[in-house]
């Protein structure tokens, strides 16, 4: 299971009740930030979660709504006494950007693993995550981003069987283990089925309504998406500035066949997305107002 919280979501500055753009999701003792705005570390302790555990942080652009709370993020996760490796991910430029706010916060425990974004879309696994970054249409680089979590097919005892998979391996077969014995080699598939579905989270803030986030986000058990604005009329500065309107991330949700939409990322002067949603679910009936903090776990689908 998928644990995930919306920390902040408001855009370009934070306000009172309102933190900056930034999600954090754990799973199997790992946790993962998208984007570290301003106050970051303040939502985390708010939400009741720890920032002991991220292990990666993955950045869709560098305007300082995105990525300013880092160096003070940095300097707690040094003085809780943190020395494993911490891995960013980002647009080109990511090291650059993250040792001109290292000034700061020069001197820490542990190690930093940069992974520069080069390519339109790009696939990774690190630790129990996969994930995969897709480039969008912003006035600056920016990416979006989807978590893949796999789910491995049932044990299946007699396939075992048939392949002689000595009784004793089968535990660490299931795990992922290929094992060596005897001169043989013994791999996951000989003890178990076709792989079932797993989860899928994608996110993305920042960007104009372009077909390569519907592809990204195809079939995704939940759509994470910027609504800018959500007054009518404001479609003109959406297009000025290279954001969406509710409507426009509704379209993409319908598009990609998603379960359920949460806006974030909202103007500044919009105080009241929940008014808006009516008029939103016209286009894509699951779609919910994101707000600080809002929460979910996904699981795996019980009839897998």
């Amino acid at each position: 299971m998928l644990d995930v919280c919306l920390l902040g979501t408001s855009g370009m500055m934070p306000l009172p009740g309102r933190w900056l753009t930034a999600l954090m999701t754990r799973l199997n003792g790992s946790s993962l930030l998208i984007d570290c705005g301003e106050g970051t570390q303040i939502a985390i302790r708010e939400k009741g979660w720890s920032f002991h555990d991220i292990d990666i942080i993955c950045f869709t652009h560098y305007h300082g709504d995105h990525i300013s709370g880092l160096p003070g993020l940095l300097l707690s996760m040094g003085n809780a006494e943190r020395t494993q490796p911490l891995t960013l991910i980002g647009p080109r430029g990511l090291e650059r950007v993250v040792s001109a706010l290292r000034i700061i916060a020069p001197e820490l425990p542990f190690e930093l693993r940069f992974c520069e974004l080069s390519e339109n879309r790009q696939t990774f696994t690190i630790g129990p995550y996969g994930l995969e970054a897709f480039r969008v249409n912003h006035n600056v680089t920016c990416y979006g981003y989807s978590i893949i979590v796999k789910r491995s097919g049932r044990f299946m005892p007699e396939k075992a069987a048939q392949n002689c998979v000595p009784r004793e391996l089968w535990s660490r077969l299931q795990k992922g283990a290929s094992i060596e014995l005897d001169g043989r080699s013994y791999t996951p598939d000989m003890i178990l089925g076709p792989e079932r579905k797993g989860i899928k989270l994608t996110y993305c803030t920042d960007t104009r309504p372009v077909p390569v986030i519907a592809q990204a986000a195809q079939n995704a058990d939940l759509f994470i998406c910027e609504g800018m604005y959500g007054e009518k009329g404001k479609e003109g500065k959406a297009l000025e500035h290279k954001h969406m309107t509710f409507y426009e991330a509704a379209e993409l949700a319908r598009s990609a066949g998603v379960k359920e939409l949460w806006l974030t990322h909202y103007s500044p002067s919009l105080t009241r997305p929940e008014e808006f949603i009516p008029e939103t679910r016209k286009i894509f009936p699951n779609t919910l107002p994101g707000k600080d903090r809002k929460s979910v776990t996904i699981e795996f689908a019980k009839d897998e």
